[in-house]
Formats: C-alpha cells, sequence, structure tokens
C-alpha cells in the first residue's frame, strides 16, 4: 500500500525541478520533461521513491536504532525540527560540525561539556563567580545548546541520514559514505544521486514539497516504533507466562520432594498392617 498520495505531491509543487541550464545529468532518468526551461520530475517515480525510502527507514527504526536527520537551509530548518522532535529522533538544522560523524568522539565531548555546566549552575558552584565570568559561560552553554542541543541524546553514531539538498550538506553526505552509514534523500535536478543510497526525487526548494515527504517518513519511522514497543510487550508477557509454567513445575517438584519421606515413613506401616491381617483371622 502507497504511502503517499500522487496528488498531495503534485498539490505541494514536488514536481519542480530546477532550470535545464543547471541540472544534473544523473538525474535524467528522474526527469518527467521540460516546460518553460524549467525540468519538471516524474511523480510516479518519486511516490515509488518514497514507499522505498519509507518502509527501509522504518525497519530501522523497529530494530531501535537513530536516524539524524539534516538540514540547514532557512526553508527547511523548523519543519526537519518540529518533525524529527515528533519521532524523537535528533537533527542538526545550524550549522553541520565538520568531523560530527567521522570525529564522533570529540563531538560527544562537547556534549558533556554542555551538561556539565548544567549541573554546575544546579550545584550551586558558579554562585560564587563575577557576572562577567556567568555571562561568559551562559554564553558559551547557549552556543553549545543552539550547535548541538538536537543531539544531546544521541549517544552512539546513527544507522542512517536523512538529508533535505545533498549539494547543500554534502560534508555530511561525505562523512556519511566514509563510515558506510546509508543515506536517505531528497534531491533536486541540480543535485548528483550517485552517493546517494535512497534517493527521494524532488523539489528541495519548496516548504510544501519538504513538509510533504517529511510526513511521509516520519509516519513510517512511527510504525517503526510502534511495531517495535507491541513486540517489547508480546516478549515481556510471554516471558512473564514461561516463568509462571516454570514456577508450577518447581511448585509440583517440591511438593513432590515434600511427599516423598511421609510416602517411604508410610511404607513399613503399611507392610505391617499387612503382614497383620491374617492373625487377627
Amino acid at each position: 500500500m502507497s504511502r503517499t498520495n500522487f496528488d498531495q505531491l503534485l498539490q505541494a509543487g514536488c514536481h519542480f525541478g530546477h532550470l535545464r541550464r543547471k541540472w544534473n545529468p544523473a538525474m535524467a532518468p528522474y526527469i518527467f520533461m521540460e516546460r518553460n526551461g524549467i525540468h519538471i520530475i516524474d511523480l510516479n517515480k518519486t511516490v515509488a521513491k518514497i514507499d522505498e525510502a519509507a518502509e527501509a527507514i522504518k525497519n530501522i527504526a523497529k530494530s531501535g536504532k537513530k536516524i539524524l536527520f539534516v538540514a540547514t537551509k532557512k526553508q527547511a530548518k523548523d519543519i526537519v525540527a518540529e518533525k524529527a522532535t515528533s519521532v524523537s529522533m535528533p537533527y542538526v538544522i545550524e550549522r553541520w560540525p565538520g568531523g560530527m560523524l567521522t570525529n564522533f568522539t570529540t563531538i560527544r565531548k562537547a556534549v558533556k561539556k554542555m551538561t556539565n555546566i548544567d549541573r554546575l549552575m544546579n550545584d550551586g558552584t558558579f554562585s560564587n563567580l563575577s557576572k562577567r565570568e556567568l555571562l561568559q559561560i551562559t554564553r558559551q552553554r547557549a552556543k553549545l545548546e543552539k550547535n548541538l542541543g538536537s543531539i544531546a541524546d544521541l549517544t552512539r553514531l546513527p544507522s542512517a541520514l536523512f538529508v533535505v539538498d545533498v549539494m547543500k550538506e554534502h560534508i555530511a553526505v561525505k562523512e556519511a559514505k566514509r563510515l558506510g552509514i546509508p543515506v536517505f534523500a531528497i534531491v533536486d535536478t541540480n543535485s548528483d544521486p550517485r552517493n546517494i543510497d535512497y534517493v527521494i526525487p524532488a523539489n528541495d526548494d519548496a516548504k510544501d514539497s519538504i513538509e510533504v515527504i517529511l510526513d511521509s517518513i516520519c509516519g513510517a519511522i512511527a510504525e517503526g516504533l510502534e511495531e517495535r514497543k507491541a513486540e517489547k510487550a508480546d516478549e515481556k508477557a510471554a516471558a512473564e507466562q514461561k516463568e509462571e509454567a516454570a514456577e508450577g513445575r518447581r511448585g509440583t517438584r517440591r511438593a513432590r520432594e515434600n511427599d516423598a519421606p511421609k510416602a517411604e515413613e508410610e511404607a513399613p506401616k503399611a507392610a505391617q498392617a499387612e503382614e497383620e491381617a491374617p492373625k487377627a483371622e
């Protein structure tokens, strides 16, 4: 069943590409036609590619792994922040910190620095500082929050990247490819799709276009998370049932063990009763 409606994509303007003179020939398979010097994207292929990407990203979420959303262009920032937050996924919407993936340990240290500042502020350690020193620390904390606050919960490398505009985020794509992390991306007609594992050919400049695609992708992630939750609940119920059955078997065994000595004591009495029975006659 298709996750994405062709008419929704059409209405959102997902089919509008760039001017013909700006095109990347590698995008030729996804271009339907040219109109007034602008390339028109084949939305039938966009629908198929969104469904393919959604299924793959759903399985990643279902396995409990993280998908990092990357979009630093103005039109996409707020939408990506909102959609990624709705499915509890990390995102980068400010400047991409160089080496964020390839030098992940350094980035984690910066995140820890931010949490350490919070801890020291809360326990009163900074209460004796001058106003100037406190202001410097507060500014440092605000800067770290702006650039890294959205990835504070990312304790290990993400299992996938979702990118809006692969030309603008080429450093993020390059780092992901170097580490073998799969890349999902909205790819416009001026971009090179060859380094992208899951290409979604569409307009990456219009807010409506970005939003309708992210709705499908984040909907798939939410499904994956729900299925994971349901599976965990089933596993827990099965484990409890198994434990109850095991406890029942242990109880039966204990009862048998308790009855064994009584049977041994009663056996001689029974034998003696049998011997005395003829004498009584």
